[in-house]
């Protein structure tokens, strides 16, 4: 029953929680897109412009737009001295912003990558992040976009950003030119795409001369013109947004864009062209983006040309919008700056083409940016609340129609406020020339449309959360429940369930269905209704078990100084849960965490400590060595020294125990026999040694990798197949050993230990292979540690009170002893076992953390998987990181899965004890998730969240690993007892004596 119980538990688990992690996702990004909204465009009797070109340098940052740097590329025969004067790399387009347009900065949300950014550009609207994960090229969801409200739009650049804008459109409304997948390459100089882009403008140009149909197309009016350009992005990953390559490639840019002017100026010759020069997104310092930090957040807009507005110059002093001293650096304090949110740029463009506004698009029109008089701003933007408030309105009856008792938002909810009142007596003011008064107004309904979105977005937050809740806490119960009832009383309690108990718990569930049911909610809501009534009917079905468990476990506390002693290892216990939630804000904790921990064996006495010296050597040592990595920064640059330092210690550990392995095994309380097999010097010493050559070639092979990345040569096919060989030869290799089983536990984690070594050689571009050396060794030397514990504690004399009755020992141990071979020889779980699961608990996370924060997104270099991934593929180098990312937890299973053996208890006990505890994390960060304020706190909050949450399916996965690769293992353990001594083999956690193993004659 137990082994019953232990899969169901399990698939209860991965179950619940991978339903539940999308619970943020339904109740904070409810997708913004609704249709069937009427088109609204400003009616006026010329367009401020009669064509439109938008550049979208990918990747670029605002202050490295605007900031001046050393000539990255001096031209031959320019001296030293002068060409290391700092000075402006964007020379065109700073003389746009200080005497031709208006310039600031536009504002991103997170994600901050390509494809929201473009969205948000170019729809004006900001797409949930769910919706942002189901598709990454092409559209998950139909929206409208500037380019789909053109006459026409071509486009150049990436195939991963233009093609969604293309299929998104009126069939043939867009063209897209694109270049292929494949030279998107890390090795190579990333620039010559954006020279790619300028050079098919230009014959797109130039072919009008022998094409007179292309040329009549091209002088129609509500044309744009689109050029995407991706070199800074793929530079900026490959060297840094500070290298020379990333501010000669704003060079390079500039350049072009100012060919590309003056050329569409010169074919039109009219002055009615309109250029927009943005980003999608910044770029952080090493090279990456996709959280809310600042330098991610952060764009240039510059915007020139026809009904653009000139650019305000304050002779005095500091211009405005300079406030926060971002721009200190610019040398533009006396120009006026304008910043804006992303989505804002959208509405601009559109007001400029002359084009309808993106029917799903919730930017506003910055005013700031037009050359116009107040009533046609007025008007302008009167058109642009109108078109808000119609997506409010659809959205509004959309929510009218499922609800069973709607309440409206409060500030459009009755007729001296609603809607239809407010345009009304805005339309009126224009009437009466009080222009400022009316866009003051317009404004005022603008944010009030956007608050109404906002309202019928979360109107189903209370609802939702209070289920998501009333789940996360039932399954913590239902989890400490099924432990009890499994692992400390042996299943030997009977489920009490009552008639009245099973009517009042359907009756809940069915009112909550058929609430779901009358409002038409998703499929999901009802999983979601679901799982909180199963588990807390469960958890009183069983309350005998969990009454009766709870005096099992605290039946040692019977006096003041056991009360005493429990009430401090409870704090004990919820402080590090505590310091593990602080641990995602601050990493620095896990250094204090391994400080104190290196004290831990000091607890058990002097005794203790001098009978395992040289293993608590090696913990202290080890946690000493852990504690330095959290304090180290989380985003590295490409270090060759550390990388070679760590594999050369790998090759260390590798080559010392093929020498030696013989008396390392005897050392290690292991028959002679099991270590004097012939094989041993065959077939399984030659695997081993091939192991460790390939740690050697690994880190040749990464060397070579890294000289070519550098010297942008371009990373040669013998190289990349070497590093792909080195990878996956390594990680199957290891199971050429099942030929000639060595199934002693020591060689077993060596062997583990080999299998990853060579992929976090080639996988890392800093101190992550000492890292991965490191943690090895302090989860080693802790699971030894935890069963010399074990074995001292059951040495310890007791100190019971005799008691009363005389046949009460007796009875007690033969009740002992039908349990344990009931149940397979494994003893029952302790308060003790509490602890073992919170250290494991702890180096999960630990093993997060400690080489970088995975918590954002950005913490992440592409710089180790272009060795063997080098043109851009988002999907299978991610895999890669999150191979290099899953390694540790590997080895931690394995030492786990051992270590769960040795102490005696059943198979996934403590693990199920780690997915109880892991979820008092999950319920907090369930809290704290945001989706409004800045960006770093959103993009923050909802990776806490996930990772917390996935933690539980996390560990039910490494209790399986675990048995995958501990399958088989054998370990001797000298079990004293009062009368005889002697050595015997334990196999699973299970005393193999007399040919007797579990209860049954060994076959």
């Amino acid at each position: 029953m137990a082994q019953l119980g232990r899969y169901r538990f399990l698939s209860i688990a991965v179950i619940f929680h991978l339903i539940y992690i999308y619970s943020i996702f339904s109740i904070y990004f409810v997708s913004p897109i609704v249709h069937g909204m009427r088109e609204h465009a400003v009616e006026m009797q010329e367009a401020p412009a009669k064509r439109l070109v938008l550049f979208v340098g990918d990747g670029l940052r605002a202050d490295k737009a605007f900031q001046s740097f050393p000539d990255p590329s001096p031209p031959a025969g320019v001296p030293e001295e002068e060409a290391q004067k700092p000075r402006p790399l964007a020379p065109f387009l700073r003389s746009r912003v200080l005497s031709h347009g208006t310039f600031g900065v536009s504002h991103t949300r997170v994600p901050t990558e390509s494809r929201p950014g473009h969205v948000a550009l170019i729809a004006g609207l900001y797409e949930d992040v769910s919706a942002v994960m189901t598709g990454w090229k092409l559209n998950p969801v139909n929206f409208d976009s500037v380019f789909n409200r053109s006459r026409h739009t071509w486009s150049w650049g990436s195939p991963d950003i233009l093609p969604m804008f293309e299929q998104g459109a009126v069939p043939g409304r867009v063209d897209a030119d694109t270049y292929s997948a494949e030279e998107e390459d890390f090795s190579k100089d990333a620039l010559e795409l954006d020279v790619w882009v300028f050079d098919k403008v230009k014959k797109l140009f130039e072919d009008t001369k022998t094409n007179a149909t292309l040329d009549a197309e091209l002088r129609k009016e509500q044309n744009v013109f689109f050029l995407h350009l991706l070199g800074l992005d793929t530079t900026g990953h490959a060297h840094r947004p500070y290298s020379r390559q990333y501010l000669n490639n704003i060079k390079v840019v500039d350049q072009g864009v100012q060919e590309i002017t003056e050329l569409i100026e010169e074919f039109y010759g009219d002055g009615k062209t309109a250029f927009v020069f943005t980003a999608d997104h910044g770029m952080s310092d090493w090279g990456s983006h996709g959280d809310g930090h600042p330098d991610n957040t952060r764009t240039p807009l510059i915007v020139w040309g026809s009904g653009v507005a000139k650019p305000i110059v304050n002779t005095t002093g500091v211009a405005k919008g300079h406030e926060d001293g971002f721009s200190s650096d610019w040398g533009l304090d006396h120009i006026q700056r304008h910043d804006v949110a992303q989505a804002d740029v959208a509405a601009l463009m559109a007001y400029l083409a002359g084009v309808a506004f993106p029917t799903n698009s919730v930017g506003e029109l910055p005013l700031s940016y037009l050359d116009t008089d107040s009533k046609s701003k007025a008007e302008a933007l009167l058109v642009n609340a109108k078109e808000i408030m119609e997506m409010y309105h659809v959205k509004e009856n959309q929510k009218k129609s499922t609800e069973l008792y709607y309440k409206p938002f409060p500030g459009l909810g009755d007729e001296t406020h609603s809607v239809d009142f407010r345009i009304a007596r805005i339309q009126e003011t224009i009437n009466k020339g009080y222009f400022e008064d009316a866009i003051h107004q317009s404004n005022e309904l603008i944010q009030l449309g956007l608050q109404g979105l906002r309202y019928l977005q979360t109107y189903d937050w209370l609802f939702l959360r209070t289920l998501v809740s009333a789940g996360y806490v039932g399954w913590i119960m239902f989890a400490i429940t099924t432990i009890i009832d499994l692992h400390v009383l042996r299943a030997e309690s009977e489920a009490l369930r009552t008639f009245s108990s099973m009517i009042f718990f359907s009756s809940v569930l069915i009112a909550l269905d058929s609430t779901l049911f009358m409002q038409q909610s998703p499929y999901i809501y009802y999983a979601y209704a679901f799982f909180p009534v199963m588990f807390w009917e469960e958890v009183w079905a069983r309350r005998p078990a969990l009454i009766k468990g709870t005096t099992v476990l605290f039946a040692h506390v019977s006096s003041r100084a056991d009360m005493v002693k429990l009430g401090v290892s409870a704090l004990g216990f919820f402080g590090l849960l505590e310091a593990l939630v602080q641990s995602y804000f601050q990493r620095e904790i896990f250094t204090i965490c391994y400080l104190f921990g290196a004290t831990w064996p000091a607890y058990y006495g002097k005794r203790f400590v001098e009978q395992n010296l040289l293993l608590v050597s090696a913990w202290i040592l080890s946690c000493m060595t852990m504690s330095v990595f959290t304090l180290l920064p989380a985003n590295k640059v490409e270090d060759l020294n550390l990388i070679l330092l760590g594999g050369s210690l790998m090759f260390a550990v590798g080559a010392l125990y093929l020498f030696f392995e013989k008396s390392i095994l005897v050392d290690a309380e292991s028959s002679k026999d099991q270590c004097s097999k012939p094989g041993l010097d065959g077939l399984s010493r030659i695997i081993l040694g091939t192991q460790v050559g390939l740690i050697a070639l690994a880190m040749i092979v990464t060397r070579s990798s890294i000289w070519y990345i550098q010297a942008r040569t371009g990373l040669p096919p013998g190289t990349k197949y070497v590093g792909w060989f080195t990878l996956v030869a390594s990680l199957l290799l290891p199971y050429f050993h099942r030929f000639q089983p060595n199934n002693h536990y020591l060689h077993r984690l060596v062997v583990i230990f080999l299998q990853f070594a060579p992929s976090f050689i080639i996988l890392t571009i800093s101190y992550e292979g000492l890292f991965y050396f490191a943690f090895c060794l302090c989860i080693f030397s802790w699971m030894q540690l935890e069963h010399q514990v074990y074995n001292y504690t059951l040495q310890k004399p007791p100190q019971e009170p005799t008691p009363a009755h005389p046949l009460k020992p007796a009875l007690a141990s033969a009740t002992e002893r039908l349990y344990s071979l009931k149940d397979g020889d494994y003893r029952a779980l302790t308060l003790a076992d509490a602890r073992i699961a919170l250290f494991f608990f702890f180096f999960l996370q630990s093993a997060f953390f400690s080489t970088g924060n995975i918590a954002s997104v950005s913490s992440f270099s592409l710089d180790a998987v272009s060795r063997l991934i080098p043109v851009f593929d988002p999907f299978s180098q991610g895999a890669l990181l999150i191979l290099k990312i899953m390694v540790p937890f590997a080895v931690m299973s394995a030492n786990f899965g051992i270590l769960n053996r040795r102490l005696g208890v059943a198979p996934s006990a403590l693990f199920m004890v780690v997915m109880a505890v892991s979820d008092v994390m999950t319920l907090s960060f369930f809290y704290m998730v945001k989706d409004e304020g800045s960006w770093l706190d959103i993009g923050t909050t909802i990776s806490h969240f996930v990772i917390a949450s996935l933690l539980g399916v996390f560990v039910a996965g490494l209790e399986l690993v675990s048995e995958l690769i501990i399958g088989g293992v054998e370990f001797y353990d000298s079990k004293k007892d009062s009368n005889l001594k002697r050595k015997e083999p334990v196999q699973n956690g299970r005393v193999k004596a007399n040919g007797i193993s579990n209860g049954r004659a060994a076959s």
